[in-house]
């Protein structure tokens, strides 16, 4: 339940980025022993990996200092059960780790939040490239491998699944693995910043090539999560659609140099500060053009937040959606609280209102979630945002830090 706040005041701790922490643990996978994860989120996807890597053979608990303990045996099972990876699309994430130490897998199709095809097809041809084998059947796909060798691979798109799984099989290769067009996202030079700590041989992450020497073995380290820049982004949007003065603690302002400039632009006035990024907003927000790009552009799980504000602005507004096709589910859900966006194709115009209407609406996916959640805090009434249980798989105690700044939210049974 979410009704219309007052400006927004305090600081928020942003936590550990999720689309990295899933990848990290999948990494776990690659050496025995016990690794560490630090600043892992407590989310319900971590709650999911962590039961995908129980099946696979593996012990995960958190610890009383929060740390995330991943401890590998000698023996991995190869099978990703499908009742989890149904639940969550990073479940393939284990394809290359399985490959590499056990020389086979057999993983579900995935799953995860429904907002149009996003094959693996590219995961399974990089894979192939290294020497791997797949077949498909009753929705399962058996990969083998007797020992993965290295090869120059360049992706069709800077695939990040396809990046991470080729990051984690190349590490154990049989010589040198080159990938050119890699995804460049901060998510994937934490992952080679992992890999590298466990004695891998990883160079370039974070540019279009990257270049892997492959290892006779991996050891269990500690690592720290970085920080989760949607959530950062999140709390943005949060700040522009309800006003206030708010300290991100701990977010990388590095990590967004493009939407800063567009929140910028929008009304916002952000700073970077030693240890986050300050934020104040005041008034209406100002109407902008925006497009989702690969990093180091504006993330499609930015977009619904950037809507939801857009819907407030003065002027109209157009927003492009390049990366993942049918992500406009949440739009009727924002038209029910009054929003006035049409739909063109893979853009939106967004007409926007000084306040939209509560209304119950509901999130269809994680991203939406949030952006219900900004919407209904610049809304008259009370907006009720069912199927919450979306929300969860992203966010660490959302309601809690929401309420901490001041704002009228809360969690109904």
């Amino acid at each position: 339940m979410v009704r219309p706040s007052s400006p927004l005041s305090g600081e928020v701790t942003i936590s550990g980025a999720k689309n990295s922490a899933l990848k990290l643990m999948a990494a776990c996978v690659l050496a025995e022993g016990r690794s560490v994860l630090r600043n892992v989120p407590d989310i319900a996807d971590v709650g999911i990996m962590s039961r995908l890597l129980e099946a696979m053979g593996l012990t995960v608990r958190r610890r009383e200092d929060l740390a995330l303990e991943v401890i590998r045996g000698a023996d991995v099972v190869a099978e990703a059960p499908y009742e989890l990876v149904e639940q969550m699309r990073a479940s393939t994430a284990v394809l290359g780790p399985l490959l590499a130490t056990v020389g086979r897998a057999r993983v579900a199709l995935p799953g995860g939040d429904d907002f149009g095809s996003r094959p693996i097809d590219m995961h399974l041809a990089s894979l192939e490239a290294l020497g791997a084998e797949f077949e498909l059947s009753h929705g399962m796909i058996e990969g083998r491998a007797d020992r993965l060798v290295g090869a120059e691979v360049v992706l069709e798109y800077p695939s990040v699944g396809a990046t991470e799984n080729l990051l984690m099989a190349g590490v154990l290769a049989n010589g040198t693995t080159t990938v050119r067009n890699a995804a460049r996202e901060p998510e994937i030079s934490d992952l080679a910043a992992f890999l590298n700590r466990m004695g891998g041989r990883v160079l370039g992450a974070g540019s279009p090539t990257i270049v892997i020497e492959g290892v006779e073995e991996l050891r269990a380290v500690e690592h720290t999560v970085v920080p989760d820049r949607v959530e950062a982004a999140t709390f943005l949007a949060i700040v522009a659609a309800a006003g206030g003065e708010v300290t991100l603690r701990g977010a990388r302002a590095d990590h967004l140099d493009l939407l800063v400039e567009k929140m910028g632009r929008m009304g916002l006035r952000i700073s970077p500060e030693a240890d986050g990024i300050w934020v104040m907003s005041s008034g209406r927000p100002r109407a902008i053009d925006v497009a989702t790009l690969p990093y180091p552009g504006i993330a499609t799980d930015y977009l619904p937040m950037i809507v939801a504000v857009m819907s407030l602005a003065q002027g109209t507004s157009y927003a492009t959606e390049n990366v993942f096709a049918g992500r406009f589910r949440y739009v009727g859900e924002l038209a029910r609280m009054g929003a006035q966006i049409r739909v063109e194709g893979h853009h939106l115009v967004v007409d926007g209102l000084p306040r939209l209407s509560g209304a119950p609406v509901q999130a269809v996916d994680i991203r939406a979630g949030a952006a219900l959640v900004v919407a209904g805090l610049a809304a008259d009434g009370e907006t009720t945002i069912h199927h919450a249980g979306h929300i969860d798989r992203g966010y660490e105690h959302f309601v809690a830090k929401l309420t901490a700044l001041g704002a009228d939210v809360e969690r109904m049974d």
